[in-house]
């Protein structure tokens, strides 16, 4: 049987409009320098959690931010929630090396997400 513990959150994602904007009014809240800095994406480590802007992240369904629960099985944890009436947004998808997240919604449309490392 698989583990579908979840181990806290771990990742909480912003939806932004304006990346350049965005960036320093994070770097100030946050009190450090993104840890990654791209086009596409801006990510922050702080105090063992990552928080990212993500440009254009209503184009993806993103309403609001997103947080990502640490799970050790993402299809073990994602089958779980839905069937306790969950709903996929996005299936498990690598996003960098040994890296997969996935996002579901529950009964009021709330998007909630799933992140594993390998």
């Amino acid at each position: 049987m698989s583990d579908s513990s979840t181990q806290g959150i771990t990742i909480v994602l912003h939806p932004v409009t304006d990346l350049k904007a965005a960036t320093p009014v994070y770097t100030a809240l946050l009190g450090t320098p993104p840890a990654h800095e791209a086009d596409y994406y801006v990510g922050y480590d702080v105090g063992g959690q990552h928080v990212g802007l993500v440009p254009g992240g209503a184009d993806q369904g993103m309403t609001s931010p997103v947080a990502h629960w640490q799970v050790p099985d993402i299809e073990a944890k994602l089958a779980e929630v839905t069937a306790a009436g969950g709903e996929v947004k996005q299936a498990p998808r690598e996003v960098g090396p040994g890296r997969r997240v996935a996002t579901f919604s529950d009964p009021d449309g709330n998007v909630l997400g799933l992140v594993q490392d390998s």
